[in-house]
């Protein structure tokens, strides 16, 4: 090899270590550079799941404390490792509770527990000793066998160990992917630290820790009168999705310090239950762990509510019936990917059944809620949920409304109807949908949501 072929030999290599030095810091300043695209995206990327357009502006609610209930939280790992997950309630000797259930075939064992302690609590009172409740989100405990009963008991002994209490007087409740077997250690494991943070001023964390799909924490409450100076009253509920309840993935827990003797108080929740909770429907489909509990601690002094037709009786009621509605109006406005909230009124059937079958027909319709959600006042897909309800109608009695424009009558669009009109009022984001069936006197109400993309996009990646 000559001289010069030898210095040419040496050049290229020179220029291919140039090179290839180059390219390494091209290659890492590239990375550099898709780390800070990833982190711009990240930033500027709208949240999947964003607080909903509906939710309360001045967010969670101040409540009153409920002396004789106390509340913790902490964080299981259930299915998220980054937040609170499993709450528990502890409430004093002398309280009562009552409960209503989802009729769900498929229901879970915390429900069918539940139910069977309620209904043993009817016919033979016990508050000696107090109450616990337990709840978890992230796993429904539900459909998981022989595993899901053996679970209830397990933790139902070993927190009524931990609180001294009985096993029967200790409730579950759980929310999440139906299925899949909950794992009992993880909640087992931090039930110390849940004993030990046990305070009466932690309601609001217990709402966080019951949350799912949902994009915001539900609470409502407030002081009422009684008669006798004032009282306290307080609760808390999850739902966005699976909102079809038929009893009672929905739990509510409502608190309130009065005295309130057991029957009366499972008589009042179921009654106030029907117009409430049972008048919400966000996709129509009934969960398997649906879940109303509601317990009285009686610490307010006074005698104990015992006669339904009593003044205090009745003013015990409404509060727990303005509450509940709170919750369940709540609940609706938190629907999957919701953009507006909906009341469907019916008027005028036949009967009540009549009157909530139309409703229901109507608050349930995907052609109805993806019309509310593109704004588009299509009235003929109302007129068809009338129709295929099953509820006695006469198509030319039927008048329905938009708000308070009138939009069909006698078999027909109504006269004075404008498209336009209609267009307009259906850009709000709170629409009612008034159906006058002209058959009688009966009335029924639900609240519903519209059926956005987001609503798809939710539940195709719920167990992603």
């Amino acid at each position: 090899m000559t001289l010069r072929q030898q210095q040419h030999g040496g050049d290229m290599g020179r220029k291919q270590h140039k090179l290839r030095t180059r390219i390494r810091k091209l290659q890492a300043q590239i990375r550099q550079l898709e780390g800070e695209l990833r982190k711009l995206n990240q930033s500027t990327m709208a949240d999947p799941h964003p607080v909903s357009p509906l939710a309360p502006r001045q967010g969670f609610p101040r409540l009153p404390t409920i002396a004789g209930a106390n509340f913790s939280t902490a964080t299981a790992g259930i299915r998220n490792r980054d937040r609170c997950d499993v709450m528990l309630a502890s409430l004093c000797a002398g309280s009562t509770i009552a409960g209503v259930f989802t009729k769900s075939a498929t229901r879970s064992a915390a429900v069918d527990d539940c139910h069977r302690k309620v209904v043993r609590l009817c016919k033979q009172p016990d508050s000696r000793k107090g109450f616990a409740i337990l709840v978890n989100s992230g796993n429904a405990n539900a459909f998981t066998g022989r595993s899901g009963i053996d679970t209830v008991e397990l933790l139902t002994n070993t927190v009524g160990a931990r609180l001294q209490l009985p096993a029967d007087c200790v409730f579950t409740a759980s929310t999440g992917v139906i299925g899949e077997r909950l794992d009992e250690s993880l909640i087992m494991a931090v039930l110390q630290q849940l004993e030990a943070d046990l305070d009466v001023a932690n309601l609001d964390a217990a709402a966080q820790a019951i949350m799912t799909t949902d994009t915001f924490a539900k609470g409502a409450g407030g002081l009422f009168d009684i008669g006798e100076g004032k009282a306290a009253i307080a609760g808390i509920a999850k739902g966005s999705g699976m909102i079809a309840p038929d009893m009672a993935t929905m739990l509510a827990f409502v608190f309130t310090d009065v005295a309130v003797e057991q029957s009366l108080l499972q008589s009042i929740v179921a009654t106030v239950n029907s117009s409430t909770f049972n008048a919400v429907s966000v996709d129509g489909d009934t969960s398997t762990s649906d879940t109303v509990l509601v317990a009285a601690t009686g610490r307010r002094p006074g005698h104990p509510i015992d006669d339904a037709d009593s003044p205090r009786a009745k003013a015990f009621a409404a509060a727990l019936e303005s509450v509940f509605s709170d919750l369940a109006q709540q609940i609706a406005r938190d629907g999957e990917g919701a953009s507006k909230f909906v009341e469907v009124q019916v008027v005028n059937a036949a009967t009540r059944e009549d009157a909530e079958r139309v409703a229901r027909s109507i608050a349930n319709s995907p052609l109805v809620k993806t019309a509310i959600a593109g704004e588009d006042p299509n009235w003929g897909r109302i007129v068809m949920a009338v129709g295929k309800s099953g509820a006695r109608v006469e198509r030319d009695r039927l008048a329905i409304r938009l708000g308070d424009i009138l939009v069909a009558e006698h078999g027909r669009m109504a006269a004075g109807y404008r498209e336009a009109a209609g267009a307009g009022y259906m850009r709000n984001a709170e629409i009612t949908i008034c159906t006058d069936l002209g058959m009688g006197t009966q009335s029924a109400r639900v609240w519903t949501c519209d059926f956005t993309r987001n609503y798809i996009a939710i539940n195709a990646d719920y167990r992603s």
